[in-house]
C-alpha cells in the first residue's frame, strides 16, 4: 500500500484526484491539502510515498515545494500548465500530468511511480550476492553464470528479480530519476537500479548521446530537435544547455 498526498489548491481539483486514488486498491489517501504549507505538516508527520502536487498555488508555487521535499520518492506534477514541464526534470518528477487529468494517464503516472518504488525497495532489500548482477557491455562482464563481450549489440538490465535483454536498436532512450532509470523501448518500459553515468560509458557512443543530465537518446530514433528538447521515438526530451552543442556536434551540424 502506497500513501498519496494531494495539494492542489482548487477543491474540485482535489475531489477529482482523490476519486481516482481512491479507485486504486494498492494506494492510500495520507491527506489532501489546499497549499504547500498544509502539506509540510503532513509530510512532517508521516512518510509519503507519491505527491500529487499542483504548480499554480498562492505563496509557494509546486516547483518551488518539490525542491523541498527531498524525503518524498515520488513526485507527479499536476497542472494546467504546459510550460512548466522542463521545470519539473530539474526536480526528478515522476511524471507530469496536464489537466483535465483522465483517469488512464493517471493509471500511466501511478505505474511509473510504483515502479520507482518497487526499484528503491529492491535496493534496500537486495543481498550482495544480488548485487553483483551488473549493466552488461564492458568486457567480459559475468552474469548469471554467462559472458558478454564489449562489442554486443545488446545489454542486459536486471530488474524486478529478473534479467532483461534489451537490444540496442529497441532502445529509444534512457530516463535517469535519483538512483534508479527506466529503460524506454518500443514495447515496453523497464525500471532498474543503475547509474546513468555508468550507462553513458558502456553504451556505443556512436548510437547512444547524453542530452541531459537525466536523459540518455538512441541517436537512430530522434525525430526533431528544437531549441530546448529533443523528440525521440515521438517523445520529447529536454536537452540542457551543457549538452547540446555535443549533441549537434554528435549528428554532424
Amino acid at each position: 500500500m502506497y500513501k498519496v498526498l494531494i495539494v492542489d489548491d482548487e477543491f474540485l481539483a482535489r475531489k477529482l484526484l482523490q476519486g481516482y486514488v481512491e479507485k486504486m486498491p494498492e494506494l492510500e489517501i495520507a491527506g489532501s491539502c489546499a497549499n504547500a504549507f498544509e502539506a509540510f505538516k503532513v509530510i512532517k508527520e508521516e512518510h509519503i510515498d507519491i505527491l500529487l502536487l499542483d504548480i499554480h498555488m498562492p505563496d509557494l508555487n509546486g516547483v518551488d515545494f518539490a525542491r523541498t521535499c527531498k524525503d518524498v520518492p515520488c513526485i507527479i506534477f499536476t497542472t494546467a500548465y504546459s510550460e512548466y514541464a522542463l521545470d519539473s526534470y530539474e526536480v526528478s518528477a515522476t511524471d507530469y500530468l496536464l489537466k483535465p487529468i483522465a483517469m488512464p494517464r493517471f493509471m500511466e503516472a501511478i505505474k511509473k511511480a510504483e515502479d520507482k518504488l518497487m526499484a528503491m525497495n529492491a535496493l534496500s532489500s537486495s543481498t550482495p550476492t544480488a548485487q553483483t548482477y551488473d549493466i552488461a557491455g564492458t568486457a567480459n562482464v559475468a552474469i548469471s553464470g554467462a559472458t558478454q563481450s564489449s562489442d554486443a549489440d545488446y545489454i542486459m538490465v536486471k530488474a524486478d528479480y529478473r534479467l532483461y535483454k534489451i537490444n540496442h536498436a529497441d532502445l529509444m532512450y534512457i530516463e535517469g530519476q535519483h538512483e534508479y532509470v527506466s529503460f524506454y523501448t518500443s514495447g515496453k518500459r523497464i525500471t532498474a537500479l543503475y547509474s546513468l553515468k555508468a550507462l553513458e560509458d558502456v553504451l556505443p557512443s556512436d548510437q547512444f548521446v547524453r542530452v541531459h543530465k537525466s536523459y540518455i537518446v538512441s541517436i537512430r530514433h530522434i525525430q526533431e530537435i528544437e531549441q530546448m528538447s529533443v523528440t525521440v521515438a515521438g517523445t520529447k526530451v529536454p536537452i540542457g544547455g551543457n549538452y547540446r552543442e555535443a549533441l549537434l556536434k554528435k549528428l554532424g551540424v
